[in-house]
């Protein structure tokens, strides 16, 4: 049994989310930096439409993560004299899980578009699928075996 009162165990998860946050927050920033520096480059301009198109749903998604993994932060900034924390953890954990299925998705099609750029579209609908897969096993399913 814990000697953790209600209110010390929600400021410790609290603080664990918004620790956890920062670690996902760096990969969308230094992504989103990559991103928003290719459409400047003279291979960018000359990139067909369909690449162009993937570089827009990479961005989008990018921005999308950045909304949603940073919501939390945003909140407790907000709420943080409300005594608001059990609403900002049952609230902000699926957001959380959503803004990581969003950079998950922003890395895929990162990867693919890279991929067929620089090896054409067989090594797009290789290299794709491959980098989901790796997300998706090692960001839900291990943890989903690690719960049974």
């Amino acid at each position: 049994m814990s000697d953790e009162s209600e209110n010390q165990r929600l400021t410790r998860n609290v603080s664990e989310l918004l620790s956890e946050l920062r670690v996902a927050q760096a990969g969308v920033q230094i992504l989103f930096g990559f991103l928003l520096s290719v459409v400047f480059t003279q291979t960018f301009r000359d990139a067909s439409g369909f690449e162009k198109s993937l570089h827009l749903i990479a961005v989008l998604l990018a921005v999308v993560s950045t909304a949603l993994l940073t919501a939390p932060a945003a909140w407790h900034r907000v709420l943080f004299r409300e005594n608001r924390r059990e609403e900002i953890l049952r609230v902000g954990n699926p957001v959380v899980i959503a803004g990581l299925v969003s950079l998950a998705g922003a890395l895929v099609v990162t990867v693919a578009l890279i991929a067929k750029v620089v090896f054409g579209p067989i090594a797009m609908a290789v290299m794709g699928p491959v980098v989901l897969i790796l997300f998706a096993v090692l960001w839900f399913v291990v943890p989903a075996r690690l719960r049974r």
